[in-house]
């Protein structure tokens, strides 16, 4: 297959390999047809390309599109990357026709392109899922809010808490993430298509045509910035991803804890649980422990970005190859995650009772301290004489105390009804 920058000599069959990375580029087979049509539009406004050849070049890349679909659009190494995959099969159908499709691109605008668009599409699926499991988890908090629990600082018994209010902060975890997936929507919402190879093109096109017929809501203004931008809008982007699974990593920590028998206060669906080969009893938080290990997965990706652009020259340069390969795995990773949270959220049962009967007295050692300032005790003496006296502390009714909290706003100032609104 001829590369599109080959005069005549190629590179061994090694270094062919080892260049490559069609695995990735498979992906991105819809947003290169997508791009190319928006291109090939343009250039029939310019004159480049007549009507009929136009025509010609838009039906022969719906085919490619079809072909993907059904799996029978697959590049091989050979095929060095999409961009040289489909501008062949455009030259092998249409001939002459088809050589003209690069007029005026580089594969590096073609690159940048295909990228945005395809996070643009990701960025809006996690964004559905995030919030799919927002409400989940919601729904959870909601349907227990009324459930108390102890609340623990340093993985100690702290005071009262309840399965509502560890749930729900997970909610309001969710919604920040939201923030920030839009940001870098916001970021990837630009259009580099035109800058061609960092230095702009010596003709006169029209980048602002290909912008809206690819649905960006601006160009990208500076031709060598379009370049220059990859390496930070994906460190953005697999950024905001990350802050998502390190949300996801400290649900399941919790999970995983307070479903041991020593907490008890959770339990594991069989359809959310595994269990041992030798040992009968086990129910295994598996989905739980492969979050965590994938959410250092995805923060080793953003890692690998920072570090790539560190010190990178302008205009493009290889290694930015890599960024598209961690972007694309810590997408896959995080819209995995997201969508199997759903599930496991839905698969947790609450132990009520074991939850209840965990409120022991120390739990309301502030309570007493509280209750002594009321009576004009300065708080430090109040406190001095509790914790004096831990032995002495009554015992509450955990149920009531909570309701006492809920009536006084001391775990939201918002109702969860009124949080669900924000989704």
């Amino acid at each position: 297959m001829a590369k599109l920058w080959n005069k005549g000599k190629d590179v061994s069959k090694f270094v062919e390999k080892y260049l490559s990375d069609i695995q990735a580029d498979q992906h991105l087979v819809p947003y290169e047809c997508k791009a190319s049509s928006a291109h090939a539009k343009m250039l029939h406004k310019i004159g480049v390309l007549t009507k009929d050849e136009l025509s010609n070049i838009l039906k022969v890349l719906k085919e490619i599109e079809g072909l993907d679909s059904q799996n029978q659009f697959v590049l091989q190494p050979s095929d060095e990357d999409v961009h040289t995959k489909v501008e062949n099969y455009l030259i092998d159908k249409l001939g002459e026709t088809g050589k003209k499709i690069h007029t005026y691109r580089s594969r590096n605008d073609q690159l940048l392109v295909n990228q945005l668009l395809y996070n643009k599409d990701k960025l809006k699926e996690t964004k559905l899922q995030l919030i799919s499991l927002a409400k989940t988890l919601l729904s959870f908090a909601k349907k227990y809010e009324k459930v108390p629990m102890p609340g623990y600082t340093h993985l100690q018994k702290a005071m009262l808490s309840s399965v509502g209010l560890w749930a729900s902060s997970f909610v309001e975890a969710l919604l920040d993430n939201l923030k920030v997936l839009e940001n870098a929507y916001e970021l990837n919402d630009q259009c580099p298509l035109g800058s061609g190879a960092s230095y702009g093109i010596p003709e006169k096109i029209d980048r602002e045509f290909v912008a809206k017929e690819l649905g960006f809501s601006k160009v990208q203004n500076n031709v060598l910035y379009c370049q220059n931008s990859r390496t930070q809008f994906a460190s953005i982007t697999v950024n905001a991803l990350a802050q998502i699974m390190v949300v996801l990593s400290r649900i399941c920590q919790d999970i995983i804890i307070f479903s041991t028998s020593e907490f008890g206060y959770l339990s594991l669906s069989d359809e959310v649980s595994t269990g041992s080969s030798i040992m009968p009893q086990k129910r295994n938080a598996d989905i739980a422990e492969l979050v965590k290990g994938k959410a250092s997965v995805v923060i080793a990706q953003d890692f690998l970005i920072k570090n790539v652009s560190v010190g990178l020259h302008s205009g493009y340069v290889k290694e930015s190859q890599v960024v598209k390969e961690a972007t694309l795995q810590a997408f896959d990773i995080t819209l995995a995650s997201l969508e199997v949270m759903v599930e496991q959220i839905k698969g947790l049962i609450v132990n009520e009772k074991k939850c209840i009967d965990s409120c022991t007295p120390e739990l309301f050692a502030a309570d007493e301290a509280y209750e002594l300032v009321k009576k004009g005790v300065p708080f430090r003496d109040a406190y001095k004489k509790v914790g004096q006296n831990l032995d002495k502390l009554k015992e509450r009714d955990p149920i009531k105390e909570l309701e006492k909290r809920l009536k006084n706003k001391s775990f939201y100032l918002k109702s969860l009804s009124q949080v669900e609104k924000e989704l």
